[in-house]
């Protein structure tokens, strides 16, 4: 597996060479947008706070001092650009109408026990969409959190890094994200699962 090594242009950038920039814009756009629309929803928001976060990143690219990953770096930078739009516009990313009673019996409750039990009858091309979907309903701060550890495989300090968060805080919302995904994916799958075992 080749390591990527970002230093050489960010010295390079650091040095005055501002276009060699725009290789850890390419290298990067697509993580970033990714980690934005995971945030907010919206393609045209998401690409807004890409902008805006490569922009960051190249006025503060002097206070990069490599102890972390260039990518961990830029993470933060999104994360917090993010989570700065999100706040201007509180009332469109209320996610507190999620049901916060679910408890255990009813996210085992029925056939589903588990997600990947939930999306066994679904075809693997809808998967994704699937758990894209019932992401979108979490909070953004769990949904984020989630997205970081299962999708992007982040380890727990590296999420530290990025989210300013204590590790012990870390766990506890990765607990509650898995526990509301469960109930979520149950929600909507039912009807599937219903269908393929011919229950009323």
């Amino acid at each position: 597996m080749t390591t990527i090594n970002d230093e050489p242009i960010i010295d390079d950038v650091l040095k005055g060479n501002t276009n060699a920039f725009s290789i850890l814009v390419e290298r990067y756009q697509n993580m970033v947008f990714t980690l934005a629309l995971k945030m907010v929803k919206s393609r045209e928001e998401a690409e807004e706070i890409g902008q805006d976060t490569f922009i960051k990143a190249f006025k503060n690219l002097n206070k990069f001092k490599g102890d972390s990953k260039f990518s961990t770096w830029l993470y933060k930078i999104g994360y917090r650009t993010s989570l700065d739009y999100i706040k201007k516009n509180k009332e469109k990313y209320n996610t507190s109408s999620f049901d916060d009673d679910f408890t255990t019996q009813n996210i085992t409750k029925g056939l589903i026990t588990s997600v990947d039990d939930a999306l066994q009858i679904i075809e693997r091309k809808e998967r994704a969409a699937v758990i894209n979907k019932c992401m979108l309903a979490l909070p953004e701060d769990e949904r984020s959190i989630l997205w970081f550890f299962y999708f992007k495989e982040l380890s727990l300090k590296e999420i530290v890094e990025v989210t300013d968060l204590s590790e012990a805080n870390i766990k506890v919302k990765l607990h509650r994200a898995r526990k509301r995904l469960l109930s979520i994916v149950e929600q909507k799958v039912e009807p599937e699962l219903i269908n393929h075992y011919g229950r009323k």
